[in-house]
């Protein structure tokens, strides 16, 4: 099985809502986000690609231009959890690559969420 992962970045305000009384995410407050989407494949295309790189550069425009430096909560209809992004980016990207296998997005340098098939 072949893998290949590529990383996107961007910055964005949420806030969580129906957490325990001050509880700090219930605050507005920004991350500065890590998507990594994972390709899989057992064979590879006529260029010997899982996925050309390049064909991923619509995923960097949608991110750029619907999430990077926007409040999460105006863009989206589902709480913003990191949980919660991953999904919406696995769909996303499932929808136009079949080959994607797991979105994982991290909102600080110590934590993670993946979704996979």
């Amino acid at each position: 099985m072949y893998t290949i992962r590529k990383q996107f970045n961007f910055e964005a305000a949420h806030h969580l809502t129906g957490l325990a009384e001050g509880h700090p995410c219930m605050q507005p407050h920004g991350h500065s986000y890590r998507v990594d989407v994972v390709m899989r494949s057992v064979d590879l295309d006529e260029h010997s690609f899982v996925r050309d790189y390049h064909d991923l550069d619509e995923f960097k425009q949608y991110i750029d231009q619907k999430f990077d430096h926007h409040d999460l909560n105006a863009v989206l209809a589902i709480s913003t959890t990191a949980e919660n992004l991953a999904k919406h980016f696995f769909d996303w990207c499932k929808l136009r690559w079949p080959e994607t296998s797991a979105v994982g997005v991290s909102e600080t340098g110590k934590s993670w969420a993946v979704y996979s098939e």
